[in-house]
C-alpha cells in the first residue's frame, strides 16, 4: 500500500497559486483515476487509467493537444491528437512493452461503452503512454493484460492513491523510488475559479541533479545511501497528463502542457536522451459532438493575453505531482535483488 505522504509534512511547498480540496488531477469535476497493480517477486509494474469524464466520451469528444519534448518513447494515439484536437477514450499509462497489450483492452472497453450507450463505433483513437519499469519489473513477460485495465477503470475514483501503485510499481525517478503523483492548481480569471490539474508517470532524471524548492539536495541523498550509485544516465522518461475546466482550444492546450517542462527542470532534470517526455492534455469544455445538425459549433476559449496564470499553474502542479510520485512511493526491491529506497528516508535529514 503506497503511503500517501503530503509535502507540507516535510515543510516543502511548490509555487504561490491554491490548489484544489484534494490537491489531484481529479479536482477538474468529472476526473477520476484508476489503478491495478501487478506485484510479485518477478512483476513490479501495473496499469493506470485516467477517465476525462463519466459520460459518453467518444459521442462528446474533449479538446486535447500533446507535446512530445523528447520522443524516447512508444506512446499511442497521440498522431489524431495533434491532427483533430479531441480526445475520445480515457488515457492509459503502462510499461514500455505493454502499450499494445493495453491498447487492445481499451478498444475493448470502447467497444462496450458505445454499445452501452448507441453509439455506432466504426474507428476509435485509444490513447496509451509508458515509462521503461524494466529496472525493478521482468518486463519481458508483459504482464498487464485486458483483465488489469478492465479493473482500473473499474477502480476509478477521485481520491485515488499515490506512489508505487499502478503503473508506478516499478517506476524510479532521480535515482529513487518514483511512480505516479499528482497536484491541482486554482486559476482566479474574470471572478470565476478554473482548476488545472496534472498527474504525472514519473521514471526519469538522475540523482546527483535533484533538486527540491531550488536547493540541490541528490548528492546530499547519494551520501546517506548504504553503496553510492554509479553516475546515472538521465533516461527512463515521464508521462504528465493535464485537465482542466478552463475553456482552452487545442492550440492553447499544446502551449499550456508545454510548461510541464518548467517542473521537471525546477526538480532538476535535463531532459536526457533515454528519456521520453510527453505530455497530454485535455479541457472538459467546449466539447466536440462525434455527431452534429450543426455545421458550425458555439464555444468560449481564453483570451491568450490572460494565458500566464495558466502556464504558471501547469509549472507548478507538475513539480509538486512528481515530488508526491517520490514522496508517495515505499522503497521497492525488484526482480534481480536491486532496490530503489523511497525519498522519504532521506529528505527530512537532507532538507
Amino acid at each position: 500500500m503506497a503511503t500517501q505522504a503530503k509535502l507540507s509534512e516535510y515543510g516543502i511547498s511548490v509555487g504561490t497559486l491554491p490548489s484544489g480540496p484534494l490537491g489531484k488531477i481529479s479536482d477538474v469535476p468529472g476526473v477520476t483515476v484508476g489503478h491495478c497493480t501487478v506485484d510479485t517477486q518477478t512483476q513490479k509494474t501495473g496499469v493506470t487509467v485516467v477517465m476525462p469524464c463519466a459520460d459518453d466520451m467518444f459521442a462528446q469528444k474533449l479538446p486535447a493537444a500533446a507535446c512530445v519534448l523528447n520522443g524516447f518513447g512508444k506512446t499511442a494515439g497521440l498522431v489524431q491528437i495533434g491532427e483533430l484536437g479531441t480526445l475520445e477514450t480515457p488515457i492509459a499509462l503502462t510499461n514500455t512493452l505493454n502499450v499494445g497489450l493495453v491498447y487492445d483492452a481499451m478498444v475493448e472497453y470502447m467497444v462496450g461503452r458505445c454499445a452501452q450507450s448507441g453509439t455506432a463505433l466504426r474507428s476509435v483513437n485509444p490513447v496509451v503512454a509508458e515509462c521503461n519499469d524494466g529496472g525493478l519489473n521482468d518486463i519481458a513477460r508483459r504482464a498487464v493484460r485486458q483483465e488489469h485495465v478492465f479493473a482500473a477503470i473499474e477502480n476509478a475514483r477521485a481520491d485515488f492513491e499515490e506512489g508505487d501503485v499502478g503503473a508506478g510499481k516499478g517506476m524510479v525517478c532521480h535515482g529513487l523510488k518514483g511512480g505516479i503523483g499528482s497536484a491541482s492548481r486554482i486559476v482566479e480569471l474574470d471572478g470565476a475559479r478554473y482548476t488545472l490539474g496534472v498527474l504525472a508517470l514519473a521514471n526519469h532524471g538522475r540523482l546527483e541533479d535533484l533538486c527540491i524548492g531550488g536547493k540541490s539536495v541528490g548528492a546530499k541523498i547519494a551520501a546517506h545511501l548504504e553503496s553510492a550509485p554509479e553516475q546515472q544516465q538521465d533516461k527512463g522518461s515521464c508521462i504528465v497528463v493535464m485537465a482542466t475546466d478552463l475553456p482552452l482550444c487545442a492550440r492553447q492546450l499544446e502551449r499550456v502542457v508545454k510548461r510541464a517542462s518548467v517542473g521537471l527542470a525546477r526538480l532538476g532534470s535535463y531532459i536526457g536522451h533515454g528519456s521520453g517526455e510527453v505530455f497530454l492534455g485535455f479541457s472538459t469544455t467546449n466539447r466536440v459532438p462525434h455527431e452534429s445538425a450543426r455545421a458550425v459549433l458555439p464555444c468560449t476559449v481564453l483570451h491568450e493575453g490572460r494565458i500566464d496564470a495558466v502556464f504558471r499553474a501547469m509549472g507548478e502542479a507538475t513539480e509538486e505531482a512528481v515530488l508526491r510520485a517520490m514522496l508517495c512511493a515505499d522503497t521497492v526491491t525488484g526482480f534481480d535483488g536491486s532496490t530503489k529506497y523511497t525519498i522519504r528516508n532521506f529528505v527530512s535529514q537532507i532538507y
